[in-house]
């Protein structure tokens, strides 16, 4: 298995656009290839037309194409492909079925009940991957030793692989299964994913089926306890319908391709790359592993031949393609994370954590409100970049040729409608005229404002610029400065996430646009290396060489990590060990030449943070298993990654992993060429930079010499890419003829304090960097599952005034919150305030949302400034604070104070001092009122606050370091920019609305009303200032405050307009105190919307939030009414508690039906697992579907809400907090209105209770609990065509707002930053 003797060697990476072939030549050279990946007219398959090509080459003898290849000449063939996830992308797997246990039909339609974008009101999801479903009447359930249910049958007890005991409560009946097997197989779908809950552990009913299906003629059968036996039925059940849908697709390809060669390859070595970088042979490569075949083989690529293991150096992979960069980490082991979403799949199997990110070459290019914008719009292949001559926009390509890093003469003539012309050069230059000229005339009609408002910022700061307009080159090189710091984001918190620090990395650099951004990406990162290897444009398919073969298996397991326990570990590491080593010498492989890595999946108990460790470099000692000391190694990566062990708590092991590695990669000898002179450029151009156009040197990659260095600024062509080295670094060749680059000190270019609308893009992106990255040192730091795991936090920077310029994430009850909170702090303290002092606050007068929001606030000052010059705070929602119930949500409160421990403003720390004394004291205060409680988790609330704190100090830090860099008076001058690019994004919202509206009815006013389920009226008038593009949003007519928990702090009212505004504009804005800026907003004293200081708001928050947004968006006609509740579920007894939010019916629009069984507007919290919450809690999940029929019938249908029956197996108290249970989510212009939900209660005794929409009530065992979500409202009468175009005119207004949504296609994101960001937003 390693090089073979004279014979060809080929790697193979089959991309989307092109397809890259590396040769290893029997002689010893090396050799590579790009060809397009689909060219019908010339060659039926690329990767062989790729392999004809170089044998003909070579050997001189021909090769005819309807000829099948001699593949004698042939040692061996290693392919990555894009196959799977092409299919994946554009939903074309094989037809297919899904076998899942009866009651969960809809499980992977309702997934983790998250949406994937919180504004997008039509909440488009990726459709599920099978079309028909089987429920299949057997349940398995864990035993649990404190169950107290009574059953009469005698019930089989099993025992699972992880030593788990399980009762069988419904054994499998195989004859009906046969039956509905059958019915699907007469349908032509041979293809079939099975799914029963707890197979992780115990498979033997998935077994049976899947034994069942084959004998009946299914051709592939897919069970989820192989596929991935791993606990979590949602991402296995994703993960076995990919490989259901996607195995059937790759097998078609394989059997293509060996059809091209004689004897169909069968004494040729032929491995793919898997999702997790290791090679698999070609029989044994299956769906779930292929969806990153393509770009793990770069990841190996330059992990390979980038790091070095004595620098030890860690290296940042960046891989920048024309529609999108992907972006890794390698520091001696490959990163894996072993869940993570493509193309709207979560899949549950090890995978190289490769972050994509929407900014490509062929990004668009857009002005909006005054600041520049790339992507996530790509122009795609067709019709590609202005530039190509067919008809496309602009993108970043176009900026690059506009500058002059492009040379159109050393580009192929594959250009225009014929393909046979040169890039345009005049078609770009053409459309970026077109574009400055629009930049100026708006910069022209803004500029009396910003130059007023500039004006009151600073005096004198640094010379102004003197002109008002921009060139095509200063608009070209703005939009190449936007599109890398959208890029330099991701690396950052790829770094920051895991506590490294991003400037002590090597940048690796491939792809074919990479090179034309390395320097300046490198540069703002303070990374002093760039490497391109020199088969950087075919890295892809050089790595697939270097690559190791792989063979993985792992099992649960269910085992303290102590002493006791070590015995059975080994027993276990030894058994998976000798499997992966029987595989290996079963593929060829001798014992030198085999290799494996032991990995533990390792938590503490109680907590969800389970990392995959190994021992590397922990030896063996007497309190450690034989495969090395894990203990170690998990509590040193824990506290790298999140700051902080926990002590005492006892470690658990939930997974065993094997890695086995045959090593079979090649070993270039390549050596460069040294010289004895310069090399000499081919020719001098003009490229644009920031000092204005420079003198630029142009080399050919192969007349490089070693030895010598190239100063910048110069361009280096290679045949597959472009590098540029911009001034202040310099190139050298090394001796294995690759590119290493030294990076340059920026020269800092003063910026003064009048608008630049490139800067502008820029501190947009720089001060939402400062809120995420305090948000990632939040979540290492803190200790609680509510902010650590579930990610209930925001983080937020304010201006001097408290006005708010960035907040990280966007949870929608958070946005606009915090303002109102630091702005109270300011009237109530403010002057008092000192360096070393930390505010504290809760309370909803000083803008609060409810008591569990605890919101830290840290000024931020300025040497030689008497008052503070910005400020930061967190917003963390703590698990319990006191109160009259656990957890701090009484759905029965009617007072504040039985709803916890109240901070007005309160100083946590006092001149650098925290007072842990103070707040102890103030959070167990709750207990002196009557059937109240203090604190139930006093250490976990003095963790979280310390880390509250941490993240605080950490903004501070970095808005310093945004001061140092700019000076304070810019900084806050853009600060104010940011907020005006929001203000002129609403404006332009409204003004387009009250044009339409007078058109319609010539009238400016809007008006709506709803009510609560108690019958309080939310009434809202709207008066619209078309020439402002302003609104007064008047609550006028709202009912009173109400005895209950349902009234809303008005901070809760700011963040459900802001949400709606952003809904609306329809594009991305900076989410701040601008967007409120054109609305005055009116709410009666006393009302539920403005309640007395010291009324029970628990409700308004979760609830009275999402009628205040049904509300707002009926008054401007933008869709139906959602669910228009979160319904909220606890329960507990004295040893545990848990809380869930459960998701509903969408509400419909111009243009599209609502989504069924999805988090709406207010929240979008993730729901738990079916398989944790029955191993974690005492309870049995008997349903958990879709409401057939609770949405609204119309024109466009209200999606369906939920059904969810709960068995309770001991004693509890359940607690519900819910609303539309006897009002009904409203539809629009003729749609029903969707179903009232219900919460229904059996008792084991048989008796069946209504339990309305708020109660406390103790349950038995035996009892269960029915859960019916509501539905959400139609759009348009149910008799209307799709042709109908009367109305066109007077809907004009919403399906414009509807179709601006549809162009704005949002480019689907991948990895762990990814995953991250979308985790946070679903809380």
């Amino acid at each position: 298995m390693a090089e073979t003797n004279g014979k060809f060697d080929f790697a193979i990476d089959r991309g989307g656009t092109f397809t890259d072939v590396f040769a290893h030549l029997p002689d010893g050279r090396e050799r590579v290839l790009k060809l397009l990946s689909h060219d019908p007219q010339n060659y039926r398959d690329a990767p062989t037309e790729g392999i004809r090509r170089i044998l003909e080459q070579e050997t001189g003898l021909s090769f005819p194409r309807d000829h099948p290849l001699d593949s004698s000449l042939i040692g061996w063939i290693r392919m990555g492909t894009t196959v799977a996830t092409n299919a994946l992308l554009e939903r074309q797997g094989e037809r297919t079925a899904l076998l899942v246990t009866r009651g969960f039909r809809d499980l992977l339609h309702i997934g983790t009940q998250a949406r994937p974008n919180l504004f997008d009101l039509e909440v488009r999801t990726p459709e599920v991957l099978y079309e028909e479903v089987i429920e299949v009447d057997e349940r398995v359930v864990l035993k649990q030793d404190g169950c107290q249910l009574s059953r009469k049958e005698p019930k089989r007890i099993v025992t699972g692989s992880t030593g788990d005991s399980l009762e069988v409560w419904q054994e499998l009946d195989l004859k009906t299964v046969e039956r509905d097997l059958r019915a699907v197989l007469s349908k032509g779908i041979t293809s079939l994913a099975i799914l029963l809950l707890h197979s992780y552990i115990w498979p033997h009913h998935e077994k049976a089926v899947g034994s069942l299906a084959r004998r009946l003629g299914f051709t592939q059968v897919s069970l989820s306890s192989e596929v991935m036996p791993m606990i979590r039925a949602v991402p296995r059940g994703y993960t076995v319908c990919a490989d259901a849908y996607l195995t059937p697709k790759i097998h078609q390809y394989l059997s293509g391709f060996t059809t091209g060669f004689k004897g169909s390859l069968k004494d040729v070595d032929v491995l793919f790359m898997q999702s997790d970088g290791g090679l698999t042979p070609m029989e044994q490569f299956s769906g779930s592993r292929a969806v990153l075949s393509g770009p793990a083989g770069g990841v190996v690529g330059y992990a390979v031949t980038s790091y070095s293991s004595t620098e030890n150096k860690p290296v940042i992979g960046f891989d920048m393609g024309g529609t999108s960069t992907d972006v890794s980490r390698y520091a001696g082991q490959y990163e894996h994370v072993f869940e993570a979403t493509t193309a709207g799949v979560t899949l549950q199997a090890p995978q190289l954590d490769i972050n994509t990110v929407a900014a490509g070459g062929g990004s668009r290019l857009f002005f909006r409100s005054g600041m520049f914008v790339v992507g996530p719009e790509s122009a795609g292949a067709h019709p590609g970049p202005t530039c190509y001559r067919k008809g496309g926009p602009l993108t970043v390509t176009d900026a690059n040729l506009a500058l002059g890093r492009l040379l159109p003469d050393f580009f192929p003539h594959i250009f225009g409608p014929g393909e046979d012309e040169p890039l345009s050069t005049e078609e770009t230059m053409k459309h970026f005229q077109q574009l400055t000229c629009d930049i100026n005339h708006f910069l022209s009609t803004n500029q009396s404002q910003h130059g007023t408002d500039s004006d009151s910022l600073s005096k004198s700061d640094g010379p102004k610029s003197g002109k008002s307009e921009m060139s095509v080159e200063e608009v070209a090189m703005g939009f190449i400065r936007v599109a890398n710091e959208a890029m330099c984001r991701p690396i950052r918190a790829l770094t920051q996430a895991k506590g490294h620090d991003t400037s002590q990395h090597v940048l690796a650099c491939f792809g074919g646009a990479g090179g034309q951004h390395a320097c300046a990406i490198s540069r703002a990162l303070g990374m002093k290396t760039v490497f391109i290897h020199k088969y950087s444009g075919v890295l892809s398919a050089y790595g697939l060489a270097l690559a190791d073969v792989v063979e993985e298996v792992q099992e649960p397991c269910s085992l303290q990590y102590t002493v006791n326990s070590f015995s059975e570990l080994d027993i276990r590491i030894q058994e998976l060990t000798e499997r992966c080593h029987d595989t290996l010498h079963q593929r060829g492989f001798s014992s030198s030449q085999i290799s494996t890595e032991v990995f533990l999946h390792m938590r503490y108990e109680g907590t969800d943070c389970a990392l995959m460790v190994n021992a590397n470099g922990f030896p063996v000692h007497s309190q450690s298993c034989q495969s090395g000391d894990f203990h170690t190694s998990f509590t040193k990566r824990y506290i790298k990654e999140f700051g902080f062990t926990i002590a005492d708590r006892p470690i658990m092991v939930d997974d065993i992993r094997v890695r086995g590695s045959g090593k079979s990669g090649i070993k270039s000898v390549t050596v460069a060429k040294k010289g004895h002179v310069a090399p000499k450029p081919i020719k001098v151009t003009k490229c644009y930079f920031e000092e204005g156009y420079l003198d630029t040197s142009v080399y050919m990659w192969e007349d490089l010499l070693c030895g010598y260095s190239i100063e910048g600024p110069a361009i280096i062509i290679d045949k597959n890419s472009t590098i540029l080295v911009e001034p202040g670094c310099s190139a050298e060749l090394t001796t294995s003829g690759d590119l290493c680059i030294n990076v340059g000190t920026d020269s800092q270019c003063v910026l003064g304090t009048e608008l630049n609308t490139v800067q502008l893009s820029i501190f947009s992106h720089r001060f939402m960097s400062i809120a995420e990255q305090m948000g990632r040192v939040l979540q290492r730091t803190s200790i609680s599952t509510n902010i650590k795991e579930r990610l209930d936090f925001s983080c937020a920077v304010f201006g001097p005034d408290g006005g708010l310029v960035s907040n990280a994430p966007h949870i929608p009850v958070h946005l606009g919150a915090m303002q109102e909170t630091v702005q109270y702090q300011l009237k109530a303290i403010g002057s008092s305030l000192k360096e070393g002092d930390v505010i504290l606050s809760n309370h909803p007068c000083a803008g609060g949302s409810h008591l569990p929001d605890l919101t830290v606030i840290t000024p931020v000052f300025r040497q030689g400034v008497s008052e503070p010059v910005f400020f930061v705070a967190s917003r963390g929602h703590h698990a319990d604070i006191g109160g009259i119930t656990p957890g701090s949500m009484p759905p029965h409160s009617t007072s504040l104070q039985q709803e916890g421990a109240v901070f007005t403003s309160f100083k946590l720390v006092t001149e650098g001092v925290f007072q842990e004394k103070a707040v102890t004291e103030a959070l167990m205060a709750p207990g002196q009122y009557p059937e109240c409680s203090g604190t139930r988790n006093l250490h976990d609330n003095l963790s979280d606050l310390r880390a509250q704190v941490a993240a605080n100090q950490r903004g501070s830090q970095l808005v310093g370091e945004l001061i140092d860099c700019y000076g304070l008076a810019v900084v806050q001058a853009y600060m104010g920019y940011i907020q005006s690019n929001a203000e002129l994004a609403v404006r332009d919202m409204l003004k387009e609305f009250a044009r339409r509206r007078r058109q319609q009815t010539g009238s400016l006013e809007v008006e709506a009303e709803d009510h609560m389920d108690d019958g309080t009226p939310i009434k809202l008038k709207v008066q619209i200032n078309d020439e402002e593009g302003s609104a007064v949003f008047d609550f006028t007519g709202t009912g009173t405050e109400v005895w209950g928990n349902c009234n809303a702090p008005r901070a809760i009212t700011l963040s459900a307009l802001i949400y709606c505004l952003r809904c609306m504009v329809g594009q991305d804005i900076p989410l701040n105190q601008g967007c409120l800026i054109p609305i005055k907003v009116t709410i009666p004293p006393g009302s539920i919307l403005q309640p007395s200081q010291s009324a029970a708001v628990v409700g308004g928050n979760v609830l009275t939030s999402q009628r205040v947004v049904d509300v707002i968006f009926r008054a401007f006609e933008v869709c139906a009414a959602s669910q228009g509740c979160m319904n909220n579920v606890s329960f507990g007894s004295e040893k545990s508690g848990y809380y869930e939010t459960v998701a509903g019916g969408a509400g419909a629009g111009p243009g599209w039906s609502g989504r069924s069984g999805v988090h709406t507007h207010m929240t979008n919290t993730r729901i738990t697992d079916p398989e944790i919450l029955e191993k974690r809690y005492p309870v049995i999940l008997q349903q958990f579907s879709l409401r057939p029929g609770s949405g609204g019938r119309g024109r466009y249908r209200g999606g369906d809400g939920v059904i969810r029956k709960l068995l309770f197996r001991s004693k509890v108290v359940l607690s519900v907090l819910t609303e539309r249970r006897s009002t009904r989510p409203y539809g629009l212009h003729g749609g029903e209105s969707g179903a009232a939900g219900l919460n229904v209660l059996h008792r084991a005794d048989g008796r069946v209770l209504n339990l309305g929409a708020k109660t406390t009530v103790t349950l038995e065992p035996g009892d269960t609990f029915c859960l019916y979500t509501p539905g959400g409202g139609a759009y348009g009468r149910e008799e209307e065509e799709e042709e109908e175009e009367e109305d066109e005119n007077k809907d004009e207004n919403r399906h414009s707002l509807y179709k601006r949504r549809r162009l704005n296609e949002a480019f689907i994101e991948r990895g762990s930053v990814f995953e991250y960001r979308r985790a946070q937003e679903s809380v």
